[in-house]
């Protein structure tokens, strides 16, 4: 076979295993994200625990890089600290490595069976979890075809005349074959996929156990590279994970390089054949890393800290929202009733972008919030208050020039949904944001059913507001209708809350019973702000005749 050949069917080989291990992925995040999320929730206390807990993630995953991802965004929002969230890495490392381990075997007899059964699923089943596992067992199937398929399009290579002396110099240059590694394995991003090949090549006789070696500690090299640089744009929090693991595997994988230069490898220890060596090598690396790096990561985090310092807050810091902008309430418009209600109009907005920075953290804070993230938050009321205060005097002194009557009814909706959008701060700040306080002082913690459900209703809350910011724009009944059904829905989602959180503590469950109050509560505030920003649309249903005078049915 012509070797242009043999390179198009090897690389639809390779692509194929890099969609497969994605699609298994992304098929065990959309079907138990809730659960993974509080798999790391849980690791906080616990090196050990927290270890186990990512090398568990890797092979549901399938992907070290993945639970690097998920923990960075952990340690964003301050859930997580650095060190714990190293543990984390290096147990989803091992995890990663026995992935491998599984996936080297040959299952070539199930890959039928999985696609039947993921085919069947994944086409015939409309309920989202079902969907999902069918992708998952897909998924495993396609790599077991990939793996298949490399293999038999690696064979003719074995009467290549350039293999072998390229094998040759490689052997000669470790060192160029660790980064060539490294570089594919970054480039591919993917060390599952990378050391799989590997391994096929090394069943094909294409490797010599003694540079796939070298290739296996690149590929672990370029692992950490691949976290490093997908996080490379977010917040300093998120990319200190990444750097403290790639610091770990990189100055490891070059101790483990030295080692094998200098000294030789007991290869009958680590498996009967070529392709089981390397697996085994793999593993072992991967294990003596976790081993020897779990003391150290609280050192490595002060280095990380060091390396990527916090940034002291300027005077004018983008917490201070007032400084930092000109307030849209022009006065030089203020005898044109139009153009001033307009004015009026994008302070209003801005008032709600405000609360909605007030309300988005709030389950990070009530999470693990320290003290002075809490009160950062409730400073921010101040700036609501102020706001409040000058639209409604900038909308009196509109009321005071000639104003048609629709014009004038849309002063009295602006001032409105002003005031509720202050009263909802006034929850945030005085009730949400001070049980969070107490929560965390006392050390509770809600039961898993229960955050669950605060979750989610603080994310339904947060889609109604930007849902009520755009009818307040566009008048749009469609989408005030849409308001108003989903102040309902949030009505019977706090009345299915409360009698589940009944029924827990009827239970015994004694994480309910400890934050009961706090639970009860934090659903109440949520539903109040839900219905203060449904109150958007009220006005716009009443003029065009959808909105019933009262919700009493009339007597029989």
């Amino acid at each position: 076979m012509q070797f242009s050949l043999v390179l198009l069917h090897l690389s639809g080989a390779t692509m194929l295993l890099l969609w497969a291990v994605r699609m298994v992925r992304t098929g065990v995040e959309r079907a138990f994200e809730s659960s993974l999320r509080e798999a790391l929730r849980g690791t906080r206390n616990s090196k050990i625990r927290a270890a186990a807990a990512g090398a568990a993630l890797a092979v549901v995953l399938q992907s070290s890089t993945a639970v690097a991802v998920l923990a960075s965004g952990f340690a964003a929002s301050g859930v997580l600290v650095v060190s714990m969230g190293l543990a984390i890495l290096l147990g989803a490392d091992v995890g990663s490595a026995m992935v491998v381990q599984i996936l080297s075997f040959d299952l070539s007899w199930m890959i039928p069976v999985l696609l039947l059964a993921g085919g069947t699923l994944f086409l015939k089943f409309e309920s989202r979890l079902i969907v999902q596992i069918g992708r998952i067992l897909l998924g495993i199937a396609f790599i077991l075809l990939s793996l298949h398929m490399i293999a038999e399009a690696t064979a003719p290579l074995r009467h290549s005349e350039f293999l072998p002396v390229a094998i040759g110099y490689l052997k000669e240059d470790y060192l160029t074959a660790f980064f060539v590694a490294a570089l594919f394995t970054w480039l591919i991003h993917s060390s599952v996929a990378a050391i799989l090949l590997f391994v096929t090549f090394a069943m094909q006789g294409l490797l010599p156990t003694e540079v796939g070696f070298v290739f296996i500690l690149g590929a672990n090299l370029g692992g950490g590279l691949i976290g490093f640089w997908l996080t490379r744009g977010q917040g300093l929090e998120a990319r200190r994970l990444p750097l403290g693991n790639l610091i770990f595997r990189g100055i490891a994988a070059v101790i483990a390089l030295i080692i094998l230069h200098l000294t030789a490898v007991p290869l009958d220890l680590l498996g009967t054949n070529q392709a089981r060596q390397l697996v085994n090598f793999h593993l072992a690396f991967n294990l003596g890393l976790l081993v020897f790096c779990l003391p150290l990561t609280g050192l490595v985090e002060r280095l990380v800290l060091l390396m990527l310092p916090d940034i002291a807050p300027q005077k004018n810091d983008v917490n201070d929202l007032t400084s930092q902008r000109i307030s849209a309430l022009d006065r030089t418009v203020i005898r044109t009733a139009g153009l001033a209600l307009a004015s009026a109009t994008r302070e209003v907005l801005h008032m709600g972008e405000v609360v909605e920075i007030m309300l988005q953290p709030v389950m990070k804070l009530l999470d693990a919030g320290t003290k002075a993230q809490i009160e950062q938050a409730q400073k921010l009321d101040i700036k609501v208050n102020r706001a409040h205060t000058d639209i409604k005097l900038y909308i009196a002194e509109i009321n005071r020039g000639i104003m048609t009557a629709l014009e004038a009814q849309r002063g009295i909706e602006l001032i409105d949904f002003c005031i509720n959008l202050e009263r909802a701060g006034d929850i945030i700040a005085k009730n949400l944001l001070v049980l969070a306080l107490e929560k965390n002082e006392k050390d509770l913690h809600f039961s898993k059913a229960g955050w669950s459900e605060l979750t989610a209703i603080h994310e339904r809350v947060l889609v109604n507001m930007q849902l009520a910011m755009n009818v307040l724009v566009s008048g749009d009944v469609v989408s005030a209708r849409q308001l108003v059904i989903e102040k309902e829905r949030m009505r019977k989602l706090e009345r299915q809350s409360h009698e589940r959180h009944l029924h827990r503590l009827q239970s015994g469950a004694q994480e309910s019973i400890e934050t009961s109050d706090i639970h009860l509560e934090t659903v109440r505030a949520f539903k109040e702000i839900n219905s203060l920003f449904a109150s958007a649309a009220y006005p716009i249903l009443t003029q065009n005749g959808h909105l019933l005078e009262s919700r009493l049915a009339q007597p029989a």
